[in-house]
């Protein structure tokens, strides 16, 4: 079934907050690295490669559905420079909660208009905006129980920094 123009428009615009997020994922990664939180960089590094793959899944899905994919404009992103570690993941965990609020909208978008296509793709994406604000939320709320503690601190940034890479192409 073929996507009605308000629908494609609509994916489109949630493609580009996706790309939106690896930007912001990057950016914040750049923050890490200036503090030496090499760990940190490196998990923020892979979260903006996840967001890349999270795009590519719903071009794939336009494209698939006879529609035309494309990218709007990203204004670069607004990361204060000297962020604190729990500066830096309440950025990542804000931002993650509006894509979630992002992709709650499409999906009522989808539903109102009856279609019913574009369910398994964004119950996907609804569970995996759970575990990603989760998984975020888990790292803030460490951060936080450290207070401050340098070897702590440490300590999590080198457990962060053994992410295992992947690329940004999809899985499947």
């Amino acid at each position: 079934m073929k996507l009605t123009s308000d629908l494609e428009s609509k994916f489109n615009d949630q493609i580009t907050m996706e790309f939106e997020a690896s930007l912001v994922y990057r950016q914040l990664a750049i923050e890490a690295d200036v503090q030496d939180l090499v760990g940190m960089a490196a998990w923020l590094r892979h979260q903006a490669d996840e967001e890349i793959v999270h795009a590519n899944k719903f071009i794939d899905h336009v494209v698939d559905r006879d529609g035309h994919a494309r990218i709007g404009g990203i204004d670069a992103p607004a990361v204060a420079e000297g962020l604190s570690a729990a500066e830096i993941f309440q950025a990542a965990l804000t931002h993650e909660q509006k894509v979630s609020e992002s992709i709650r909208n499409l999906y009522r978008a989808c539903d109102s208009a009856g279609d019913l296509d574009s369910r398994p793709l964004l119950n996907w994406f609804l569970d995996e905006q759970i575990e990603e604000e989760a998984t975020v939320g888990e790292i803030l709320g460490r951060i936080e129980r450290i207070d401050g503690d340098g070897s702590g601190l440490l300590r999590l940034d080198d457990e962060l920094g053994a992410r295992p890479a992947r690329g940004t192409e999809n899985d499947g």
